[in-house]
């Protein structure tokens, strides 16, 4: 065989060499850039879990301070009716008492 023919085989054995180094490199990055983007989704998922946890604690939070502040405000609607019937006693009061005209 010729000199030229030599060389040819030798730089296709080069061309297929480095096209299968190439691919393999390809195949580690993608292979890699798929683990990583797996354990962001794994991150993701975590924090979209405690997020929801946070956020049902918060709503039961808000419903437990309206239903306290329902209470707070029937209990100062029965105090205001009481210190009025209060007030009207000791104004009755105070019409029968003969001392105070």
């Amino acid at each position: 065989m010729d000199a030229w023919v030599w060389i040819l085989l030798i730089v296709v054995a080069v061309l297929v060499v480095a096209a299968i180094v190439a691919s393999t490199g390809r195949k580690r990055r993608v292979e890699s850039r798929r683990s990583e983007a797996g354990v962001l989704r794994d991150r993701a998922s975590i924090r979209e879990e405690q997020a929801s946890r946070a956020e049902q604690e918060a709503q039961s939070e808000a419903e437990e301070a309206r239903r306290r502040q329902v209470l707070a405000d029937q209990r100062a609607d029965e105090a205001r009716r009481e210190r009025e019937a209060a007030q009207a006693t000791a104004q009755r009061a105070d019409e029968l008492d003969p001392d105070v005209r």
